[in-house]
């Protein structure tokens, strides 16, 4: 008898990366996905047509372009004035009348999925602001998870993050003990607190060439019979050494990007680099570097910077640009190693991504970040190259998705 495939809604969709490993595994239907930045947004909608055959007035009403912290509105519709005004250009008339309910139609929901913002509750982030992050809203941002798991009372929820959040502290109070007690009000089973620890997990035991740890809580809900531990044994047992793939294996095949001679422009923007071999591959575009920039990105490659002791990055980068920072700024991929965990600060600037051939001298492109994150070969990417990079950066690598998406339907599935 053939498995009815089990529903989800994704919460804090940003690009796709966990609905795509969730849809990859063949299991799960997407009836919802809520993000509400619009390259995001536009960049889901167009990848629901374009790979999952959705018509586009169904991507329309899936992807919720809207704020999670409305969540009244967001579950039930009836939006104000004020709010239709905002979203409507960008949504789907149901959506407005009756919200995620109305989209669902009465379905029943097996799973709600999603990672809120993380910069709150990543430790670089609080090193970064003055206050550690302790005022910013994003740490209460789970409220709303937990909000939309409580109206829609899925069987297991999959809450996705950093693992700063087991350190994040706002109010005195640590936020896993926060987010502990707000699912058990509500009916939920997580990992305790102190045993959250077990619950982080790098995507490179998954096959996603990078070095990224993320902390996966599974909830389930204590009216049934499921046991929360049968989900993390199975998801421990889709780790694969083996599997380990590094940087030459994902990107050393796609065309190489050298240095101009002499900067150029083209279509009224100056390049630094031209394309070697095939132009047309998407997203594979060189981001513009200047003349000091390139200098600096071979001296640092070919003096086998990355090896040295912090010391003398800090010291290498002071004299190269004659300031007095504190911090290494500089970084390049190694081609034998997976690569360090991609970031939205890619659309700031890739001196931290430095590619590892010395003869390109440059950062990564959008194609090469998307690759590293395990993002299929054929999926595009709406918006300027800064909003690409922040997607890229902030998604769940859709191949570690698919294995937690493997992980949950094994035993709902047996279930």
């Amino acid at each position: 008898m053939k498995t009815r495939k089990l529903t989800f809604i994704d919460l804090f969709a940003g690009c796709g990366g966990l609905s795509e490993g969730f849809l990859e595994s063949k299991g799960f239907e997407g009836l919802a996905h809520v993000e509400w930045e619009m390259p995001m947004v536009n960049t889901l909608r167009k990848r629901l047509i374009k790979k999952w055959n959705h018509l586009p007035i169904e991507s329309k009403k899936m992807v919720i372009h809207f704020d999670i912290q409305k969540t009244e509105q967001l579950i039930n519709g009836n939006w104000d004035e004020k709010t239709i005004g905002k979203y409507s250009k960008n949504n789907h008339e149901l959506i407005i009348k009756k919200g995620i309910k109305g989209i669902i139609n009465r379905k029943k929901i097996d799973l709600i999925i999603g990672g809120p913002p993380c910069q709150a509750y990543s430790i670089a982030g609080r090193a970064q602001d003055k206050n550690s992050m302790k005022d910013d809203y994003r740490n209460y941002l789970f409220e709303s998870f937990v909000k939309v798991v409580n109206e829609f009372k899925p069987s297991v929820f999959v809450f996705e993050n950093v693992p700063g959040l087991l350190s994040a502290k706002p109010g005195g109070i640590l936020v896993s003990e926060r987010i502990y007690n707000a699912f058990k009000e509500i009916g939920y089973e997580i990992r305790e607190p102190q045993m959250l620890k077990k619950a982080v997990y790098s995507a490179s035991d998954f096959g996603v060439p990078q070095k990224r740890n993320r902390i996966i809580i599974i909830g389930i809900k204590k009216s049934t019979n499921l046991n929360l531990e049968s989900f993390y044994k199975t998801l421990d047992s889709l780790k694969n050494i083996e599997k380990k793939k590094n940087v030459y294996h994902t990107i050393s095949k796609l065309p190489k990007i050298i240095p101009l001679n002499n900067e150029q422009k083209l279509n009224g923007k100056k390049i630094s680099h031209k394309i070697l071999g095939d132009l047309d591959i998407k997203h594979h575009v060189p981001r513009y570097h200047n003349r000091r920039d390139i200098s600096i990105f071979e001296k640092w490659i070919k003096l086998e910077m990355n090896d040295k002791p912090i010391d003398q990055k800090i010291s290498f980068y002071n004299k190269q640009i004659k300031k007095k920072s504190s911090h290494a700024k500089y970084r390049n991929l190694e081609w034998n190693k997976p690569s360090p965990t991609i970031v939205a600060h890619l659309n700031k600037d890739g001196l931290m991504f430095i590619h590892p051939d010395l003869n390109q001298a440059r950062s990564i492109t959008i194609k090469e970040a998307a690759l590293l994150q395990s993002f299929p070969d054929d999926y595009e990417f709406e918006g300027k190259q800064g909003a690409a990079y922040k997607m890229i950066g902030n998604a769940v690598p859709p191949l570690m998705a698919k294995n937690i998406a493997l992980a949950i339907s094994k035993i709902l599935n047996k279930k």
